[in-house]
């Protein structure tokens, strides 16, 4: 990802949940599980749909085997709403403040390695749910109906037994 040259770009989400509760909850972690590599970027200056299919592509080029997913979240506020229903939604200001918005709190966390190779984490809700194995759902943006939808979805307790999950 550091190579594509993305702005501000974090990998995050899903595949560090899965990655932290395969290891500690589960029966390890199996990359080719991965459904996609969610890569959040901030790009205030394209918000078109085409940017985040660029960014898509030029990770693909890098790593043609990875699952990438690219999301200018400078842009969420111009498709979130017709995509879940949910009416308007705020314009976000970083990627700190999108990673403060994904579905449940353990997945508000991102990564990333900078030209020094050291790994920087994004976690503006902090790391206890990650780290403890707290599937709940993140109000600040997820509605209780789509929480629902998700957490049937995705069956967590089949996935990692020993996690805790808060019912919506």
């Amino acid at each position: 990802m550091r190579e594509a040259g993305l702005p501000d770009a974090w990998v995050g989400a899903g595949v560090l949940r899965d990655l932290v509760w395969g290891q500690m909850y589960g029966g390890g972690f199996n990359p080719e599980d991965v459904r996609d590599v969610d890569v959040a970027f901030f790009d205030a200056n394209d918000l078109t749909p085409g940017n985040d299919v660029a960014a898509t592509d030029v990770l693909r080029l890098h790593e043609p085997a990875v699952p990438w997913e690219a999301t200018n979240q400078a842009a969420v506020h111009t498709w979130y709403g017709s995509v879940f229903g949910t009416g308007p939604v705020d314009a976000l200001h970083s990627v700190a403040d999108a990673v403060a918005t994904w579905p449940e709190t353990a997945t508000c966390v991102a990564v990333r390695l900078d030209s020094a190779e050291t790994l920087h984490v994004c976690a503006p809700l902090g790391l206890d749910d990650l780290l403890d194995g707290v599937w709940r759902r993140n109000p600040r943006r997820i509605t209780v109906e789509l929480s629902r939808s998700r957490l049937s979805r995705h069956d967590p307790r089949r996935r990692w037994p020993r996690i805790k999950v808060i019912a919506p």
